[in-house]
């Protein structure tokens, strides 16, 4: 059983931000759940993948040669697969999780959180998605998806899918998926 958490290649000011990646290793490592990510070794996927093989979980790197690189691919991953293209590494990423978690991050985070959201009622994936809204920091986010029911341009059912929490914990408990 493996998460894919999409996070920031950076740390962002507020320092609660490391604390949570962190602790989402930590308790994903605890659960026996592995973790996919982007393959990093900077930012907030750096603090995920360190604390994850602090906890001896399992780390799954999913990273474009481009990064690679550019030397930003972290060294001590469970597995590290090099991908082609952005494309790719998101295609893959789906393809090895059973469920997906966003953190705080900046654009390609949104990107592979919102190519998930759109492929789920397009029936192209149908697994757990959930979001770990660290002191609010996706609340207008959550507010725009809300404007876009009322807008009729989402359905309320896929809205609803998202599961959000504020804890680790609790996120990971509420989006437990069988097996």
């Amino acid at each position: 059983m493996h998460y894919c958490v999409f996070c920031g290649s950076n740390r962002g000011v507020n320092p609660r931000y490391a604390a949570a990646a962190a602790e989402l290793a930590r308790c994903l490592a605890s659960a026996g759940i592995g973790i996919v990510y982007g393959g990093g070794k900077v930012g907030l996927m750096g603090v995920l993948a360190d604390a994850t093989i602090e906890q001896g979980g399992q780390i799954i790197g999913v990273i474009p040669r481009m990064l690679v690189d550019r030397e930003i691919a972290h060294p001590g991953l469970t597995e590290l697969r090099i991908v082609g293209s952005m494309h790719e590494r998101k295609a893959l990423m789906a393809d090895l999780s059973d469920a997906f978690i966003a953190m705080p991050g900046g654009y390609g985070t949104l990107d592979e959180f919102c190519e998930i959201l759109t492929w789920t009622p397009l029936g192209l994936q149908r697994k757990p998605i959930g979001m770990l809204n660290v002191d609010g920091y996706f609340d207008r986010l959550l507010s725009l998806f809300d404007h876009a029911v009322t807008e009729q341009f989402v359905k309320s059912k896929h809205r609803d899918m998202i599961v959000t929490d504020d804890h680790p914990e609790s996120l990971i408990a509420r989006m437990r998926v069988p097996g």
